[in-house]
């Protein structure tokens, strides 16, 4: 397919440089959620452009900020965006001509970097062992580009990788930033909120206080027996489920699913301008919407075809190989 060819963009996927598919848009999203490459943990095929191998964390910001410009463009007025982006801890060894990003790593292929981009010169900064702060760098920087930071959202990992280190704790976390075009932006609340697990027992109106069963707590005043749902808080429990024979970093539909529910309502288009095996075109169809991809490695196209209905395929116009390819 080449756009333009159809009415509608509804359920494509875009196969190129984001930079570049997103200009191709005639359409627009109510929400875009996803996860860019992390920096410096794999090459993913050489691409010359590809993101995630700049030389410097400050470049491999620049680069995310240029994507979500484009981003923006296509969005709604009252459009959202949540990127999961996790961190790197710096790791130079001086004499031996290198120095990398360090993330930790399963013992499986899908999580294991086999390709990692190697720099020789030390970065400015940075001390070996650093962790570098990467989320919170490209989150100022989204900011200082004129989106609206709304909220940090904490990705806590009850079965994180295992890690050898003996002088910090094991990280099982990462983040999920919710930011918005606009101030005023769609946001639905009541899809998302979760059941109040404890029943305080009755209230005495007389005085405003409470009798339990025996629990020996207490609720915040206010509190009553009547709220059986509560607003969803930002420390979500997910467990990390590879996808046999997929990409390396698999996006756990459970954490995509509230994204989806909050950020859009039924028939709206959700975009993922990095759309590895199609777990955001999944979940997005299985909740009533649309979705809209960008990928700029077409082998994953296989395996998006094994998980949703790929209605269309597009290339984009500065890879005149690519239909060759796919």
């Amino acid at each position: 397919m080449v756009i333009g060819e159809s009415n509608t963009m509804r359920n494509t996927i875009l196969y190129g440089d984001c930079r570049d598919t997103l200009k191709q848009f005639d359409e627009q999203a109510r929400t875009c959620i996803t996860s860019p490459p992390y920096y410096g943990l794999r090459n993913y095929g050489n691409e010359e452009n590809q993101i995630g191998q700049e030389n410097t964390p400050e470049e491999f910001i620049d680069q995310l900020v240029n994507v979500f410009k484009e981003v923006r463009n296509v969005l709604t007025d009252d459009g959202t965006l949540w990127v999961n982006l996790g961190d790197s801890y710096y790791n130079y060894r001086p004499g031996k001509g290198q120095s990398y990003p360090k993330q930790s790593v399963s013992k499986t292929n899908q999580d294991l970097p086999t390709q990692c981009n190697k720099r020789g010169n030390k970065l400015d900064g940075l001390k070996e062992k650093d962790l570098i702060g990467i989320p919170w760098m490209f989150a100022f920087a989204m900011r200082s580009d004129g989106w609206y930071l709304r909220q940090d959202i904490i990705w806590h990992k009850p079965n994180p990788m295992p890690e050898s280190v003996k002088d910090r704790c094991t990280k099982s976390h990462e983040y999920i930033f919710l930011l918005s075009k606009n101030k005023k932006y769609y946001y639905d609340n009541e899809a998302i909120k979760e059941p109040v697990k404890q029943d305080w027992g009755t209230r005495n109106r007389t005085n405003g206080k409470y009798h339990n069963s025996g629990s020996g707590l207490s609720p915040h005043s206010g509190l009553t027996k009547s709220y059986d749902r509560k607003n969803k808080r930002d420390v979500w429990s997910i467990t990390n489920k590879p996808y046999k024979g997929s990409h390396f970093a698999v996006f756990p539909p459970d954490l995509i699913t509230p994204c989806v529910l909050a950020g859009s309502k039924k028939g709206d288009i959700v975009l993922d301008p990095f759309m590895g095996s199609g777990t955001t075109a999944m979940v997005a169809k299985q909740l009533g919407r649309d979705y809209i991809g960008c990928e700029l490695h077409e082998e994953y196209g296989n395996l998006i075809d094994q998980r949703v209905p790929v209605e269309k395929v597009a290339h984009s116009p500065t890879n005149p190989l690519a239909d060759l390819l796919y």
